[in-house]
């Protein structure tokens, strides 16, 4: 199938569940409660313009007026996370009254009766919808939480014990997230003092003519031995190829399938990053991890950055010792983890395979809807130790005390 087949198929495909999803909400929560005039006219005009905003915005956002697309930035994806809690709920009410036979309520009941059942329904659903949403439109706003995780590798050196990387991920500067985010940000990284900043991806969703000055505060972003980005399946969608080459001028170290080499206290480590696999389906390139291996010293351990946590069913045969990730937002919304968990077994936190240590990002910003349900925003704080080191503060990357509020893990 040729890609324009191929993207021609999933607009059809995109456009028919939207449709559908749209129907299936106006039939339950306004047609069958048997609303009067004028309210379901009202009601109908609503769900149909919120649903048209959301085809609306990305249109927009690629045409010649910014500020009407983030005029509508906000009502689409804040509709958009409405729309999926409501959809569940509503999922999983019908599965409740199926199982209690509610076609043989209704069929003894009044048609009255049956709309009345139908009205009550409605509302305890949109009810406990919109409150789910405020309460993952007030975490997703919320600050990234700090979370401290200690790493023992069994091939880390140790001169090296207590190395700390801190993880950026999934930022996704764009229409909701702009250039105050990047600073608290940024601000928020150089407070830690990292030996490392590694930003693993979905830096961005839009153009740099569009993005530049926001995403300009990380050009101020500092670690004792750099800053390192790779390219995340959305900075693919942005073009990526644009972007690597503005980030490198903001004094980022982009790894698109290389390596280089951290040297310090007389050990060293590679540092690997790949591309994200979907580039290739844009035509921005795409994952090659055997060239960012080819020729490295094995003996030395190696640290990969992958935007994708699924390439470490491929790297934990390689002979990575780390690999740190993102994408998946941990699931962003409850229940949506439980999905992604069937395409990606890596969802958040920790995972070891073939002897190697895996970690996954929640990310720091967030996409589509500005929630966050059960699945907080972090900035994620890496020690890496010696599995043989005699204990922590011997060697020339002391530890330190937990800050206040971050979440600290072993």
């Amino acid at each position: 199938m040729s890609r324009l087949a191929l993207i021609v198929l999933l607009l059809l495909v995109a456009a028919s569940l939207l449709v559908g999803a749209h129907w299936y909400l106006a039939q339950r929560l306004v047609l069958e409660p048997g609303l009067a005039p004028p309210w379901r006219g009202v009601l109908l005009g609503v769900v149909a313009g919120l649903g048209a905003s959301l085809v609306l915005q990305p249109l927009a956002e690629r045409g010649p007026a910014p500020r009407l697309a983030r005029l509508l930035a906000w009502p689409a994806a804040v509709w958009m996370g409405l729309v999926f809690l409501l959809l569940v709920l509503l999922g999983v009410s019908d599965a409740a009254l199926w199982l209690l036979g509610s076609a043989a309520l209704a069929a003894s009941g009044a048609a009255d009766a049956e709309a009345s059942a139908a009205g009550a329904r409605a509302a305890g659903v949109v009810a406990i919808a919109l409150v789910a949403a405020a309460w993952g439109l007030r975490s997703a706003l919320r600050p990234p939480q700090l979370r401290r995780v200690e790493i023992a590798l069994a091939r880390w050196p140790k001169a090296l014990d207590g190395f700390r990387i801190v993880q950026i991920s999934d930022v996704h500067i764009g229409p909701l997230l702009g250039r105050r985010f990047s600073e608290q940000l940024v601000a928020r990284v150089n407070a830690l003092a990292p030996d490392l900043v590694a930003i693993t991806g979905d830096l961005v969703d839009g153009a740099v003519r569009r993005l530049a000055a926001d995403v300009e505060p990380f050009a101020r972003l500092g670690a004792r031995h750099g800053v390192f980005f790779v390219t995340g399946n959305h900075d693919h969608y942005s073009d990526a190829d644009a972007w690597a080459e503005h980030v490198a001028g903001l004094g980022l170290r982009v790894l698109r399938n290389e390596r280089v080499c951290i040297r310090a206290g007389g050990a060293a480590f590679d540092l690997i990053g790949v591309d994200d696999h979907r580039g290739d389906w844009v035509g921005g390139g795409g994952e090659d991890l055997p060239k960012a291996l080819h020729g490295r010293d094995a003996a030395r351990p190696a640290v990969l950055l992958a935007h994708d946590p699924s390439t470490f069913k491929r790297a934990s045969a390689l002979g990575v010792d780390l690999q740190i990730s993102g994408h998946t937002h941990g699931g962003q919304i409850w229940p949506f983890g439980a999905l992604v968990r069937l395409v990606i077994p890596f969802v958040a936190g920790r995972y070891r395979r073939n002897g190697a240590e895996l970690y996954v990002s929640r990310g720091a910003g967030f996409w589509g809807p500005p929630m966050r349900l059960f699945a907080p925003a972090e900035i994620g704080e890496l020690v890496l130790r010696c599995a043989a080191a005699d204990g922590p503060g011997l060697h020339p990357y002391p530890d330190r005390p937990p800050r206040v509020g971050e979440e600290r893990l072993r």
